[in-house]
């Protein structure tokens, strides 16, 4: 059985190592404590149990109120026997009466080792949850662990992460100890710490990644605007620029590409096109159909909806492979899109 002594170094040792504090320790096991009365005691509403802070020492009090006639004894006390404990105590006083069991020292001993290690465990959930919550909507960098049927587990570093099959990109593959980028989606307070869902597929894990690359956007000078993808085949996001010397554009590529391409690498082969995002509906659409050059745009706000006019030899690299390039260029826009050739008009 620890000593006193003993058990104030001990909760000290784990304050500076654990980083929880002694007071906190202290009041979980004075807790522990008053629980483990209701076996000696039958009831627990008027015991109090103290831990000196320098020695350890523990003892229990039976709080009694000072009565003229005692009726029940667990709660009141005569005044005559309030007196000799302090001459100034009067009627209607509280006092503390020890009560500590004789066996209570071993008692307090297994509790205070229970109550450690409980409050230990609660405390390092908490601070986890909190260092990750904050993370929440943000990409960290996690390691893949194994496949769990379906489902992905990846270690963040302190805590462990489930990729679903949901927030999976269509054709990606990892093997265990692969370095990923993950977008934090959400982080919730369980009883066996936080959990976390990740993705590879949200659009916001392509505009964080962009952030983190591009100092410019880091900076404010350029914006994100809009970003429409499809998981594992193309992205489009459009840009503008808060400074007339800045090309949006330009800033995101990079020089030779460098920029951008560190994100394709990092969506394994996704690719991006990056355009820059203009108030004027038409002019935005136009740009959106990059690569395809374009002739006219009639838009109808009020329908929400364009008619676009390209070369005949680029009417299938502005609907692109499947509708594509049509189809993101919609979703970044936020207008239907009709594509026609000049031929055709």
């Amino acid at each position: 059985m620890e000593t006193g002594k003993e058990l104030i170094q001990a909760l000290s040792q784990i304050e500076k190592e654990k980083n929880i504090s002694k007071e906190v320790l202290l009041e979980a096991l004075e807790n522990s404590l008053l629980a483990a009365c209701k076996n000696n005691f039958g009831r627990s509403d008027n015991i109090l149990v103290e831990i000196n802070k320098e020695t350890g020492d523990v003892k229990v009090f039976a709080q009694k109120e000072i009565v003229e006639e005692v009726t029940d004894e667990t709660n009141e006390i005569s005044l005559e026997d309030g007196t000799e404990i302090d001459v100034n105590n009067n009627i209607g006083d509280i006092v503390n009466i020890e009560v500590t069991p004789k066996n209570f020292g071993r008692i307090a001993a297994q509790k205070a080792k229970q109550a450690i290690i409980q409050k230990i465990r609660e405390e390092e959930r908490k601070v986890l949850f909190q260092e990750y919550s904050t993370k929440e909507k943000d990409v960290v960098t996690g390691i893949v662990q194994r496949y769990v049927g379906n489902n992905i587990s990846i270690n963040l570093g302190k805590v462990d992460a489930m990729l679903t099959e949901n927030e999976q990109v269509r054709g990606e593959y990892f093997q265990p100890t692969d370095r990923i980028k993950l977008y934090i989606l959400e982080v919730k307070e369980t009883t066996k710490g936080p959990r976390i869902t990740v993705s590879r597929s949200h659009p916001e894990l392509v505009k964080r990644l962009f952030e983190s690359e591009v100092a410019e956007i880091q900076d404010g000078v350029v914006e994100i605007m809009n970003i429409a993808r499809e998981p594992g085949s193309r992205t489009k996001i459009a840009v503008r620029s808060h400074n007339p010397y800045v090309d949006p554009v330009g800033a995101c590529v990079g020089m030779n590409g460098s920029r951008v391409n560190a994100i394709v690498n990092e969506l394994r082969g996704e690719k991006i096109d990056v355009i820059s995002w203009s108030e004027e509906p038409a002019r935005l659409i136009e740009n959106a159909l990059s690569p395809s050059k374009v002739i006219s745009v009639e838009v109808d706000e009020e329908e929400r909806s364009a008619i676009v006019i390209v070369p005949d030899y680029q009417l299938s690299l502005a609907i692109g492979k499947e509708g594509q390039n049509a189809r993101l260029s919609a979703k970044l826009t936020g207008y239907r899109i009709d594509i026609k050739s000049d031929y055709q008009i």
